[in-house]
């Protein structure tokens, strides 16, 4: 099983190289980048069930031991977090196929595409296995370089400026991080994040709420996390609809990730589970309220995006196994139909020629596929029972009440309020693209309704056909957001486990060091 952790990230990086050296030959390339991405799913499953199994994994690559080596540790959580990533980036890598085989190079070119998109798989899976803070910032680097690339796709001078907002906001959270871990290093000696558990606990309390902080800034910005989440809206509706995909799928999650991280091992107190808590709340209202306010679909999902990073910090902030456990499913929950509404979206978009709620209506009619498509995991995401977005809210508020706590009450609140904000923004939208007439779409105004690139009142009709492969994804998606609600049972079992491995330390430290720190 050590070498198969080491393949997770090792074979998306050598098949970016072997893409690149096949920029004239598309179809090599396409077959190169499946290929990869078939197996890291097919070995992210193997890892799931060793671990789930025999316990969590930590191999030391090249034979050096921890902390003096770089470790890779595989436990539920994050064995969990690579089969979900790798399932998305496949599902997104054949819409785009499609794609890319109707129109040419126009909005993937495939030469830098290909490669580019396995840089971005390794920079994903190796943040979920890095077992020291150095690991991490590199992983983050490499999504930095690879989600420049794809966000500006085109030369489309929104592109461009939407390339420069994302690669300046992130350069300023990676600075950041990256002064939180020199800072840690000159600490306590040591970036291995199970080593840091201990040494860090030995620090004055302001070094270590100074130092704490810091990360949570780093990797909040990631997540987009309320007030750090301004960017997003504006950068990742302005990349091609696959790019968008992933991105609103993976990349936040990945920070929600290193937050889960850091609470757990590395900051396992529990200090700012009040703070955390608060910024969920406001996460989720400040979230959704934009989305409501929103007459493109992109800008929309984009924020309803934001307002459900929200309940992942629910769970985070309740700080124990039952919220973790929680938080677990709802990130799998995320992934999944947040992916899946962007490619639904993307369907849209290239049927109807816009994202403009506006400049779109009577798509039932047209296509009736579609619309299936986007209503169901509009349902998912919005919470109704009795899909997977209803369970792991369930799951959030009970173990919220079980806290006890009045802020807990509190964010269950809020996470009702939300959760019906969000079904009536998704609502509203999918009855003004399906349901109505074209000409009463484009004499409707909603009086929150911001304006934005797409969102003027003329009526467009078809201006492209949709290749079956991309409707072949989508519903490949669609599935496996449905497969959440009938195997809830086992993936719930699954959760709570992680739950129980993460809720402290104890666990990661062991498997790291199974004779101990000294």
């Amino acid at each position: 099983m050590s070498a198969l952790t080491t393949l997770v990230v090792l074979l998306p990086l050598l098949g970016a190289a072997a893409a690149l050296t096949q920029a004239k030959r598309p179809r090599v390339q396409t077959l190169i980048t499946v290929g990869v991405l078939t197996a890291v799913l097919a070995i992210g499953a193997a890892l799931l069930v060793a671990v789930d199994t025999n316990g969590a994994i930590a191999v030391e690559v090249g034979g050096w031991p921890a902390p003096y080596g770089i470790v890779l540790v595989v436990d539920r959580l994050s064995a969990l977090m690579i089969v979900v990533s790798a399932a998305v980036l496949l599902a997104v890598l054949v819409f785009s196929v499609g794609q890319g085989l109707a129109d040419g190079d126009r909005e993937t070119p495939v030469s830098i595409y290909y490669p580019t998109y396995l840089i971005l798989a390794t920079g994903v899976f190796n943040a979920f296995v890095a077992g020291d803070l150095f690991n991490l910032y590199v992983s983050f680097e490499i999504l930095l370089v690879a989600s420049y690339v794809l966000i500006t796709l085109g030369g489309t001078e929104p592109r461009i400026r939407a390339g420069t907002v994302y690669i300046v906001v992130s350069l300023v959270s990676s600075a950041i991080f990256l002064a939180a871990i020199a800072m840690i290093y000159g600490a306590t000696g040591t970036v291995n994040i199970a080593q840091l558990t201990v040494r860090l606990a030995e620090l004055p309390a302001d070094v270590q709420l100074t130092l704490h902080v810091m990360l949570l800034i780093g990797f909040g910005i990631k997540a987009a996390v309320f007030p750090l989440s301004f960017w997003l809206p504006d950068s990742y509706p302005m990349a091609p609809a696959p790019v968008t995909a992933v991105f609103a799928g993976l990349l936040t999650k990945v920070g929600v990730y290193a937050i889960i991280r850091t609470e757990m091992i590395i900051f396992p107190d529990g200090e700012l589970n009040t703070v955390l808590l608060i910024v969920a709340a406001l996460t989720m209202v400040v979230g959704i309220l934009g989305a409501v306010a929103q007459s493109d679909i992109k800008r929309l999902l984009s924020f309803t995006l934001i307002s459900h990073i929200g309940y992942m910090l629910f769970g985070i902030g309740i700080d124990t196994a039952a919220g973790l456990a929680a938080a677990t499913y709802y990130i799998v929950h995320h992934i999944t139909v947040q992916t899946t509404l962007f490619l639904a979206t993307g369907l849209v978009e290239r049927q109807g020629g816009t994202t403009g709620i506006n400049k779109l209506g009577g798509m039932l009619k047209a296509s009736p596929l579609i619309a299936v498509l986007f209503f169901i995991p509009l349902l998912n995401l919005g919470g109704i029972p009795p899909f997977s977005g209803f369970l792991g809210k369930l799951a959030l508020f009970e173990a919220g009440a079980n806290n006890g706590s009045t802020l807990a009450w509190v964010l269950i609140g809020c996470g009702a309020a939300v959760s019906l904000l969000t079904l009536y923004a998704l609502a509203r939208a999918w009855s003004m693209i399906f349901w109505r007439d074209a000409e009463e779409v484009a004499d409707y105004e909603n009086p929150l309704a911001m304006s934005s690139e797409n969102s003027s009142s003329a009526t467009v009709e078809s201006v492209r056909t949709t290749p079956r492969i991309m409707v072949g994804a989508t519903v490949a998606m669609v599935a496996v957001s449905v497969a959440l609600t009938v195997f809830a049972t086992p993936l719930f079992d699954l959760s709570a486990n992680a739950g129980e491995n993460i809720d402290g330390p104890a666990y990661y430290v062991n498997t790291v060091f199974p004779g101990g720190l000294e």
